[in-house]
Order: C-alpha cells, then sequence, then structure tokens
C-alpha cells in the first residue's frame, strides 16, 4: 500500500485529496500543521507527501528538508496558493517532485501525482540493483541519496558530466564515483585542476609534447588526455581553463582525437569527460569569459553538490568515520567524541564545507594527544568562541534597538508588537549590511534560505539581487 501524508490547514483541501488518493489505491494521513507533520512522519513511512507552504505554525518550506530526510525518501509535491519562482526555485532545490498553485483543476494535480507515484514505484524496484560504489562519499541525507542517484544515470551513459559545488563538496570523489561505476571502471581516471595550470603549462599537460617541441621538451610526453583513453578524464575548475585553450579542447572533443606540441598527426582517442567548477558557467558565457558551445558540449548532465550546511544530518555520521580513519593514518588510539564536541561542529556554517571540517578534525585529534575522548577544548579556538552567547551584549543590543524604534515619548508597544518591528529593522539592515545577497545573510543571521525567503515575504521586503542566485 502507497502511504501519502497530506500537509494542509485547509479541510476542503484535504478532503480533496483524500477522495483522489483513495480512488488512485493509496493510503492516506492529514496534518493541519508542521508539528503535527513532523510527529507523523517520524512515527510513519510515507512514500509521497503534499506539502503546503503556508500553514498556522510556519512555512513548508523551513521543513521540506527535514520531511524528505526521513529513512523513507518520499517524494514531495508543493501545493500552495502563495508561491512564486522563488520558492519554486529552492522547493526544487531541495528535491521537491513538483509545485502546483491554488487554485488548480482536476488534471493539475492527478497528473503530477500519478508521475510522483509511478516514480516512486520504478525507484523501489531499481534500489534491487547492486549497490553503488560510493568512493569515500559519507552521507545518508535526501540531498546526498538524490546526488547518488544521479551518479548512477550517469555512469550508465559515456554522456558528458558537469558537477558543480562550492569548495571542498567532495567533486572529485563523485566524478570517482562516476568512473568507478561506469563500464570504463578498469580504464584509468585521470584528474587535472584546471586553476592549478598556467596558461603556457596547460596545453602541454593536456595535448602532450614532442621531443624538441619547446625549450626544456627534452623527451615526448604524452598528454593527459591520451593517458586517459579508454577511461575518464576529470578537468576540475574546467571554469579556469584560457578561453585561447577552449577552442583548442573543443576540437579535440568534436573530433576525438589529439595532436601533440610539435607533432604532424591526429592521435584517436575515447575518453569519458567530466568536468567541475564553482562558479556559474553561464555568468561566465555571458560575460565571454567562456565557451558557449563548448558549454554545451561538456553539460550533458549536471550534477549539484550540496554544501554541508544544506546536509547537517549528515555532520556526525563524516566526523565518526573520519575520526576513525584519521586516528588509523596517523597510528594513534581511537577516540570516541563527544556530544558537546559534536553540537558545536554542527551549529557551524562550514563555508569550506566537507574539506574544511576535516581539516578541524585533524587538528582536534592532534590537539587531543593521549586524550581517550574527543571534547570542545580540543578544537580551534575560533570555533569555541563562535558558540558561546555574551548575555550582557545581546541585552545592551537589544535595548539599543527598542529604544530606536520605540522612543521613550511614544506609547509602549505589546510583544508582538515589539518582536515583529524589531524583526522587520533587523531583516532591513541585514540585508542592506549584505547588499541583498541571501546566502551571506543566512550565515549572519543563522537561519535557513527557506526561512529568510519567507521573512522577506512576509514583511514586503526587497531582498533579491544577482549576489544571491
Amino acid at each position: 500500500m502507497i502511504n501519502v501524508l497530506i500537509i494542509d490547514d485547509d479541510p476542503d483541501i484535504c478532503f480533496f485529496f483524500e477522495t483522489v488518493l483513495e480512488e488512485m489505491e493509496c493510503h492516506t494521513h492529514t496534518a493541519n500543521r508542521i508539528k503535527d507533520a513532523k510527529e507523523l512522519n517520524g512515527r510513519l513511512s510515507f512514500d509521497l507527501i503534499l506539502l503546503d507552504l503556508e500553514l498556522p505554525d510556519g512555512n513548508g518550506l523551513d521543513v521540506i528538508q527535514n520531511l524528505m530526510d526521513s529513512p523513507s525518501f518520499p517524494e514531495v509535491i508543493i501545493i500552495t496558493g502563495t508561491g512564486d519562482a522563488r520558492g519554486a526555485e529552492i522547493a526544487f532545490k531541495y528535491g521537491a517532485w513538483d509545485y502546483v498553485q491554488k487554485p488548480f483543476q482536476l488534471d493539475d494535480v492527478y497528473l503530477p501525482i500519478e508521475r510522483a507515484l509511478k516514480y516512486r514505484k520504478e525507484k523501489l524496484t531499481s534500489r534491487q540493483r547492486a549497490p553503488l560504489a560510493r568512493s569515500r562519499i559519507i552521507g545518508e541525507s535526501s540531498a546526498i541519496q538524490t546526488c547518488l542517484e544521479e551518479v548512477g544515470k550517469a555512469a550508465a551513459t559515456d554522456a558528458s558530466v558537469i558537477i558543480t559545488g562550492e569548495t571542498g563538496t567532495g567533486k572529485e570523489l563523485f566524478a570517482r564515483a562516476i568512473h568507478e561505476n561506469s563500464p570504463r571502471a578498469a580504464k584509468p581516471f585521470v584528474a587535472v585542476d584546471c586553476g592549478a595550470l598556467t596558461e603556457t603549462l596547460i596545453e602541454s599537460t593536456l595535448f602532450g609534447h614532442e621531443k624538441g617541441a619547446f625549450t626544456g621538451a627534452s623527451a615526448k610526453q604524452d598528454g593527459l588526455i591520451v593517458q586517459a583513453d579508454q577511461g575518464t578524464l576529470m578537468l576540475d575548475e574546467i571554469g579556469d581553463m584560457p578561453l585561447t585553450m577552449q577552442k583548442t579542447f573543443l576540437r579535440s572533443l568534436q573530433e576525438r582525437s589529439v595532436r601533440t606540441i610539435g607533432g604532424t598527426r591526429e592521435i584517436p582517442v575515447n575518453i569519458r569527460l567530466i568536468s567541475a567548477t564553482n562558479v556559474d558557467l553561464d555568468e561566465m558565457v555571458k560575460q565571454n569569459l567562456f565557451r558557449e558551445d563548448l558549454l554545451y558540449r561538456i553539460r550533458a548532465m549536471d550534477i549539484r553538490l550540496p554544501p554541508l550546511r544544506e546536509r547537517k544530518k549528515d555532520i556526525e555520521l563524516i566526523v565518526l568515520k573520519k575520526v576513525h580513519e584519521l586516528s588509523s593514518h596517523y597510528k594513534i588510539s581511537a577516540k570516541a567524541v563527544s556530544k558537546e564536541f559534536l553540537d558545536i561542529l554542527s551549529a557551524n556554517p562550514w563555508p569550506g564545507n566537507v574539506r574544511q571540517l576535516i581539516n578541524v578534525l585533524e587538528y582536534a585529534l592532534a590537539s587531543a594527544g593521549e586524550d581517550p575522548t574527543l571534547v570542545p577544548k580540543h578544537l580551534p579556538p575560533e570555533f569555541r568562541v563562535s558558540n558561546l552567547s555574551f548575555d550582557s551584549d545581546n541585552l545592551k543590543t537589544a535595548k539599543t534597538m527598542v529604544h530606536r524604534v520605540f522612543p521613550e515619548d511614544q506609547q509602549f508597544p505589546s510583544l508582538a508588537e515589539c518582536r515583529e518591528t524589531l524583526e522587520k529593522t533587523y531583516l532591513k539592515q541585514l540585508m542592506n549590511k549584505v547588499g541583498g545577497d541571501r546566502k551571506a545573510a543566512c550565515r549572519i543571521s543563522g537561519i535557513s534560505q527557506a526561512r529568510l525567503y519567507a521573512l522577506l515575504k512576509k514583511y514586503n521586503l526587497p531582498g533579491f539581487s544577482s549576489h544571491s542566485s
């Protein structure tokens, strides 16, 4: 039996969906508030969730990740009367199946539900296949599961893939996972960081050179493209490839051959290309910094890796596994990990993502020495300070803000009025400080992007800029 959770505070909408879903032989549960939805989702296993955004106790976008991170990894369809393009973008970023706006006709919701349930059945059936080789990828959150599903799809083809994500999110690990699960797994996997090569060196590195082709070329050297023949070539930070080199590389991809520097013949090659970048290549195309025809050629599939702050459920698992691996590597005794240690790490925004987290764990292990358990004092000082709450400073700031918003000669407001006015004032100053960059605003304020979006909308404040797209 297919289990469906309906989250909506409108009884008529709930009854409508219950009727439709019963005809589709689904078993339904209904929640009118976020609190009730969390309780049901924690207790029961669902295949599909129909989620309204405007609920009495909050915005549905604030809990979509929590709902999708449940052990059953349900599909989610957003159904709302107050949505817009930005809300849909956030929902799709978290992996929502579809986004339907009220008022709607029967077909508007029936078809997305039918397709989501069909996809769900196919996905559950496909899980019976051989498990995916994960290449040291750690995590069980819905965000990582979605990425691994894309890895499986990419591995089944020879299509060119672009992996996008912030620095430290593990782009090379995912590239290796694609290679290791593909028919080319027994062949070479060759990775090169385009950003680490000078403009004069990158051509020789990729295409190779003949003896005497230039000063210092004392011997013939095969390029990385030839070395990756029959296997996979990964170009990390492909956005750093010089424009002059992009044209030559595009020709090589199209002709499936390379010509070494100083060479006279074409060498046929058969490679699978995976590119990675932490920049917006579409924006680079607009600025004439990246060739549009090359982008089309290298992006048959696109896998977006989530930053660590969007998959905090995985932090504890990463910490425990990495502490064990690092302890074995450095040949030190195994360490236990305290709850307080994990709490501080989970509260950090991790701008450097998993790579930064691993560096901090290496520091903590060195700091711990022979101590059997990792505790907060083993962390770098800046992590311990960031977790402190200085009540006197907070109180002073709060008094200043209250006096600024409500001068003493005015009638003193209610607590609700004070909270809303201070909240609106804070948001105005926050967005002004970061120049409209919502990601920066989230880092400073400590709230999720979905919550920030809901507050900006609540107070009708401008918060949309090119910096935050």
